[in-house]
């Protein structure tokens, strides 16, 4: 019942919708009494040969009417009661996604992907029909049992209404001993349903790993282990959840069985009629339904609280950023970054110290250095994915934590290492930021992307459908469609972040002197891995265990002895002899 209490909110704000619901359903609960009444007066009357043909029709007339009335209310209130709970789903859904699209990378690892989906959908399933048909069931089964011990005891008589009711109070004590168990074991096999989700994703996300590598038998024994847990796991839900209805059931025949017999007993002694004995019987199978649906709330309501418990825990945790609160002025500004010292939430080292730079609109700075030099979490906290621990990092003179982030990075346009790409046109991909952007927009980013001519070569042109994550295109077109989307976006600074690894150094030259046209008065940030990406750059940083090891322009790095240096030659040798390779018809991998 925990659940009622915590949505609480919702059913204060839908106050109207509730309340017409449960009003409707006491006018039911109520109406719903007439035909046992009506048919204890019949027995009366043919037994004791008081009532005409007539009479007998306008009664059976009443009954008929009310049947029709009760239908219709239950029309209504189903309406008005399953149309706020549908409300409550997407809300809940929307605060859901803006929880995720508030969440930094930290967030993300420290939660999988399935497990997001899972949550969102099942979960929020869950709690929905908690607050419908869970509702409706509480109001009804309390309502309808209320009323009908009423007038079981008032009407005909208390003495067979307590007898009646010895049962109850042990199966109350079982249902509540149920209603514990079912909810841990529902958690337990929401968490595995997360499981099985994840393991879904991911074997269909790297589908042509798997395949590549032989692993569809492995794959599919792995899915089949977590398939097999979950089902489990929701077995023993079932277990508990197929005890509710036969304890009910016992229950009820007890009552019955104890409710004949003191009936015959109270008839015989002339203390009750025939007729009575009737209504009361049909009054106390309108008590099944209570019992029922009493028992039915329970297992709605747990699982619900259940979900509602996980989704909460979600929605309660904090970014790991907080927002600041300053906007921008609209020019162009200097960005300048003093790192002393950045580590990672669950990192026991430094990953950046002692890293400085100051960068004005219209120049470029180059990143480089081996693997895992820190390239890329320089740029995540130019995009303020984290916080610095030691240091900042300024732009117009203003600390990024200050800025509102939707500010800031509305004059960014990026692209990663890893582009990502929507199972959409080619054309609504490059228009992913300006949804408004006609078709000699897109082209003309698209030229400058070096991409223009790839997309008029394939079946649909601009309008073909890339598949999911650009599954039918080749990295270095996924790559180069992503450049094009953020040029579109015409921010005034350009995070490039080894984009054009997948790139041929031909093709890769073509962009930046693109870029470097398209960059005046921008600001350009490009980390690479290929040197030749970086040799316009206004100023070289060259990474290693996250410090700076040398920084200048790229003539003065190539002859200054260093790792700078010693790639640069490395790969224009290895540049060189694929050239001589390619002219003399050698293949290679």
């Amino acid at each position: 019942m925990r659940l009622f209490s915590q949505l609480s909110w919702y059913f204060i704000r839908e106050w109207r919708r509730y309340l017409g619901a449960v009003t409707l359903l006491i006018i039911i609960a109520v109406l719903q009494l007439l035909p046992p009444r009506v048919v204890g007066i019949i027995v009366d009357g043919v037994t004791r040969s008081s009532m005409s043909a007539g009479q007998i029709i306008m009664w059976i007339g009443i009954m008929l009417l009310t049947a029709v009335v009760v239908y219709l209310l239950r029309y209504v209130w189903r309406v008005l009661l399953f149309g706020a709970s549908y409300q409550l789903a997407v809300e809940l859904r929307e605060d859901f996604y803006r929880q995720l699209s508030r969440q930094h990378p930290a967030f993300y690892l420290r939660h999988r992907t399935g497990d997001l989906i899972a949550r969102a959908t099942n979960d929020v399933d869950r709690v929905v029909f908690a607050a419908g048909e869970g509702v409706l069931t509480l109001v009804d089964s309390l309502v309808m049992g209320c009323v009908v011990l009423l007038v079981m005891s008032t009407q005909i008589s208390w003495q067979l209404t307590l007898l009646s009711l010895v049962p109850m109070p042990i199966m109350a004590l079982v249902i509540h001993r149920y209603g514990n168990q079912l909810h841990q074991r529902f958690k337990r096999a929401q968490a595995a349903f997360s499981s099985l989700n994840d393991q879904t994703q991911e074997s269909l996300t790297s589908i042509r790993m798997i395949k590549s590598f032989g692993l569809e038998e492995h794959q599919s024994q792995q899915f089949s282990d977590i398939a097999r847990d979950t089902g489990e796991k929701n077995l023993r839900v079932a277990r508990v959840d197929a005890r509710f209805d036969p304890t009910i059931y016992i229950a009820i025949s007890f009552s019955n069985l104890l409710a004949v017999g003191g009936g015959s007993w109270l008839v015989w002694h002339d203390q009750m009629t025939l007729g009575q004995l009737t209504s009361f019987v049909m009054y106390l199978g309108l008590m099944i339904w209570p019992m029922l649906a009493l028992a039915w709330m329970f297992n709605i309501v747990e699982r619900g609280s259940a979900a509602w418990s996980r989704i909460r825990t979600l929605l309660a945790e904090a970014p790991a950023v907080e927002d600041g609160q300053k906007t921008l002025p609209s020019e162009p500004g200097i960005l300048q970054a003093a790192i002393r010292e950045f580590r990672y939430p669950a990192s026991s080292g430094p990953v950046l110290s002692h890293l400085n730079f100051q960068l004005k609109p219209g120049e470029m700075l180059g990143l480089c250095g081996p693997t895992g030099s820190g390239k890329s979490t320089l740029l995540s906290l130019i995009q303020r994915h984290f916080d610095i621990q030691q240091g900042d990092i300024r732009y117009h003179d203003t600390l990024l934590s200050q800025l509102r982030i939707d500010s800031w990075r509305s004059r960014l346009a990026v692209v990663s290492q890893t582009p990502f790409l929507f199972s959409d046109s080619v054309a609504h991909n490059i228009a992913l930021g300006k949804p408004s952007a006609t078709q000699a927009e897109l082209e003309r980013v698209a030229k400058m992307a070096c991409v223009h001519d790839d997309i008029l070569r394939l079946p649909q042109g601009y309008e073909t459908e890339v598949g999911e994550r650009g599954v039918m295109l080749s990295g270095g077109q996924k790559q180069r469609i992503s450049i094009a989307h953020a040029l579109l976006l015409n921010a005034e600074m350009l995070i490039l972040d080894d984009a054009l690894s997948a790139v041929d150094g031909r093709t890769e030259h073509e962009i930046l002197h693109n870029l470097r046209i398209w960059g005046q008065g921008r600001t350009l940030i490009i980390s690479a891995h290929r040197l030749s990406a970086l040799t316009e750059a206004s100023e070289i940083l060259v990474l290693q265990h996250g410090a700076v090891t040398q920084r200048g322009d790229h003539d003065a790095l190539a002859t200054e002895p260093g790792w700078y240096r010693d790639m640069y030659r490395y790969q224009q040798l290895e540049a060189a002899l694929d050239e001589d390779e390619h002219e003399k018809g050698v293949p290679h991998d």
